[in-house]
């Protein structure tokens, strides 16, 4: 029975706030030796659910995250606009496309994707391909995140944009073109690569497909690689310069079967608790030293490995297994933001300031997570600094000098979630080591991890 856990940790049932226990274990019981599998890529899975979507003929989906409500964001509007979904087999999703063209009508010409960040930005895009106009809407956070760089884009194709509610924000109603304007785009830098990437996605089925100049750089390189990946591996002609500054997507796509690798933003929140639980080995599924995941929260180990941890593959398994003095680094993640939190909540407990720079996209994400660990981490008198030197892309996580108290009886402290996934996943972490922790809004990892809870909950088995 998990320590200290409500009885049944069955996510449908629990409470609005989740209390956590510090990790112990009884003193007779062998070191923990645990392995996880986490769920199907989430990236992977949306970029391929929207190709499969809009093939021709039908497409199988292995291993591919389902029970996530992003993903069935995604599955509900492919089905809304025409794909035919079979989830019938746990294992693979079988989807029939639509051959290239969402026909709208009135029943199906708005889509509500609720706070599905990756969904909203491709099925935006995918408008280039509807014979009448669609308008993308979602919760209410969603409409105040960005889309108007997409959108702009889109009219720079030729399509007509119409804000429904905040200018540059969803609600919006997309337009098609009869005819595209160019098949040629010089982007700028972009507050999200999604924006990057939606473009990709739907080039592959525009008649002279596209080409998208970057000459000033592209952010969060490592998601446009990943879908540089995704339609190489599928058979799309693809051209880029090693810099990512052009990249030339040609038309034509048949239907596909895609194996989808385990989601290496979900693995942090694993190798981040072997490297804050002692003496335990967590070992992650799917991953090992030689894996070469077109994900950039594959390289977390990395950043572990730096702050003196020991990385250990066995098995086509990755742990990472903490030391009991961790060091403070200073490290780049702009290649892998959804990891800057679990990492966060490890600094807490170094002894130093840790400096961790490509952080701005944080701002726009299901919460500004910049202020949310301000805030939040706060609360361990753990001082975060924003803006260093002026850099808003730039932050630094001091504990305090004595260290976040970790006794017995400190002061009971809950963590805000602000309905964000991965701030209850990363601040979870830190309950780790210090006790009295509750998380409020435990069900927001329905998002993206389901299970999270339950895998969670096996550390203290």
């Amino acid at each position: 029975m998990p320590l200290n856990f409500p009885e049944q940790l069955d996510i449908e049932s629990l409470s609005t706030q989740l209390p956590l226990p510090v990790w112990s274990r009884s003193p007779g019981a062998s070191p923990l030796d645990l392995t996880i599998h986490p769920p199907g890529s989430k990236s992977i899975t949306n970029r391929a659910l929207l190709l499969a979507a809009l093939c021709k003929g039908t497409s199988n989906l292995n291993h591919a995250l389902l029970d996530a409500d992003d993903a069935a964001r995604m599955i509900d509007a492919i089905t809304q606009l025409g794909a035919v979904v079979d989830q019938s087999n746990p294992e693979t999703v079988r989807i029939t496309g639509t051959g290239a063209r969402w026909e709208i009508n009135s029943s199906n010409s708005t889509l509500d994707l609720n706070n599905a960040g990756t969904a909203t930005r491709f099925l935006t895009a995918s408008a280039l391909l509807a014979n009448a106009p669609l308008t993308i809407t979602g919760n209410d956070r969603m409409q105040q995140r960005p889309i108007k760089e997409l959108a702009n884009l889109l009219e720079s194709l030729g399509a007509s944009i119409e804000y429904l509610n905040n200018h540059g924000c969803p609600p919006l109603r997309i337009t098609p073109p009869n005819k595209l304007s160019t098949n040629q785009l010089t982007i700028g830098p972009t507050q999200s690569s999604q924006f990057i990437t939606a473009l990709m996605l739907v080039a592959v089925y525009l008649e002279d497909g596209l080409t998208i100049s970057m000459p000033e750089g592209t952010t969060s390189a490592s998601y446009v690689r990943m879908t540089l990946d995704l339609l190489d591996q599928l058979g799309v002609k693809v051209q880029h310069s090693d810099d990512l500054s052009i990249i030339r997507v040609h038309p034509g796509l048949d239907s596909f079967n895609l194996d989808i690798e385990p989601d290496a933003s979900g693995a942090t929140y694993w190798w981040a608790a072997g490297a804050l639980v002692p003496k335990a080995t967590i070992r992650v599924q799917g991953f090992d030293l030689n894996n070469h995941s077109s994900q950039g929260d594959a390289q977390f180990p990395h950043l572990l490995e730096q702050m003196g941890c020991n990385l250990i593959t066995k098995k086509n398994t990755l742990a990472c297994k903490g030391n009991s003095s961790l060091n403070p680094i200073i490290c780049d993640m702009r290649d892998m933001p959804d990891a800057v939190m679990s990492l966060a909540a490890i600094a807490c407990f170094t002894k130093g300031t840790t400096i961790i720079k490509g952080v701005k996209t944080l701002r726009v994400k299901e919460c500004d997570r910049i202020d949310a660990l301000q805030s939040q981490l706060g609360k361990l008198s753990v001082f975060v600094e924003t803006k260093i030197n002026g850099d808003d892309d730039v932050i630094s996580i001091t504990p305090p000098n004595s260290g976040v108290d970790c006794s017995p009886s400190c002061e009971p402290i809950t963590f805000e979630t602000y309905n964000d996934h991965r701030m209850a996943m990363s601040l979870s972490l830190i309950a780790l080591r210090r006790p009295n922790i509750t998380i409020d809004n435990p069900k927001c990892v329905d998002k993206t991890y389901p299970t999270f809870w339950t895998q969670f909950a096996k550390l203290y088995e």
